[in-house]
């Protein structure tokens, strides 16, 4: 399927304009250049997807009609075309984040405007996605504007497996929940700064680290995380933003290089990437900021290599490419005129 010379990668998309669903395309990382951009699968606000292992399935949050909930499809082989197998909803809005366990068993998903974390099995063989078996709903509000109840951003697994973690911009809190007999089960919660609103959290390859985006104050705050209780501690706060930014900006999302090296976080509004270097006890120090040459970059993704970054920007409808130099971190600009409307989020296929 993908190769290191032709990586196939996702956009999900809200539906709205010209936009039909999930789109594919192909990163020739020889020729530092994407193309055949086309509609892979027709499924109404897939704004975020999750990839398995293996490369055979893709989930996707999915609206229809008045239900929200997850849509499970096969990945055909060589093409990346994707068939839709089933899916899951309920009443309301769609999840806003969703990810795949490592042996496609279990699928988390994080609502926004419900505020809850839920796990549905999955058919490991099959990929079809059962309903929900727990439902964990976050209850209070912040200090914002925007945070008048809770809105769950983010869910997903521990690097070790132990734990789910649940990421509450609307209560500003981090979860941390077991998983027993397909309940979810509350071990830790981490208050963090009044009105920071943390989004997305990823954590350090080697060390016991994570890292959390905040979407209302603009930074990257690394935490200290304990395996052996789920705990997690604040160590720094680092701002994504240049200090003489005063304009509406937005976090988005954050990613981290495999090498653990990189930190790369997305401001909606400065419309750039920040980028930051880790030292040995993975503090972080800003590297450089550039521009997402568009509007509103929502996501994006180091492609299989890390030569290269995909950005997504939401309201300029474009993926623009970046090439990575892996020594230093920085990023440079090889295309920004790739258009997929109302572009959310960028997931690659692994080589």
């Amino acid at each position: 399927m993908s190769s290191a010379d032709k990586v196939i990668g996702y956009v999900g998309t809200y539906t709205k304009g010209d936009s039909e669903g999930i789109y594919r395309f192909v990163l020739d990382t020889k020729a530092g250049k994407i193309e055949e951009v086309e509609l892979a699968g027709k499924v109404e606000n897939p704004t975020y997807v999750s990839i398995t292992a293996d490369n055979k399935f893709l989930y996707s949050v999915s609206k229809n009609g008045d239900l929200g909930g997850v849509t499970s499809f096969s990945i055909e082989e060589g093409t990346g075309k994707l068939q839709k197998i089933n899916d899951q909803g309920s009443a309301g809005s769609p999840p806003c984040h969703l990810e795949i366990n490592p042996d496609n068993t279990a699928l988390f998903t994080a609502n926004y405007h419900k505020g809850t974390v839920e796990v549905h099995k999955v058919n490991a063989e099959t990929g079809e996605i059962q309903p929900a078996s727990s439902s964990v709903a976050h209850t209070g509000s912040g200090p914002d504007p925007r945070q008048e109840k809770a809105h769950t951003h983010f869910s997903g697994l521990t690097p070790d497996g132990k734990y789910v973690v649940a990421v509450e911009l609307g209560i500003d809190k981090i979860f941390t929940y077991e998983l027993k007999e397909d309940q979810l089960s509350l071990v830790y919660e981490l208050s963090v700064k009044p009105g920071s609103g943390p989004r997305h959290i990823v954590f350090h390859p080697t060390k016991p680290l994570a890292y959390v985006m905040t979407e209302f104050s603009g930074e990257v705050l690394v935490l200290q995380y304990d395996s052996t209780n789920g705990s997690l501690k604040q160590i720094q706060a680092i701002s994504t933003l240049p200090s003489d930014f005063t304009e509406n900006n937005q976090g988005s999302a954050i990613h981290i290089s495999s090498d653990g090296r990189f930190v790369y976080a997305g401001n909606r509004g400065h419309n750039s990437i920040a980028s930051f270097v880790a030292d040995e006890n993975g503090s972080l120090s800003f590297l450089e900021h550039t521009s997402t040459e568009g509007d509103w970059p929502r996501d994006f993704a180091l492609d299989p290599t890390e030569s290269y970054i995909v950005a997504s920007n939401q309201e300029s409808g474009n993926l623009v490419l970046f090439a990575r130099d892996k020594e230093t971190g920085k990023l440079s600009l090889l295309q920004s005129d790739i258009t997929v409307p109302y572009a959310v989020c960028v997931k690659f296929l692994s080589i």
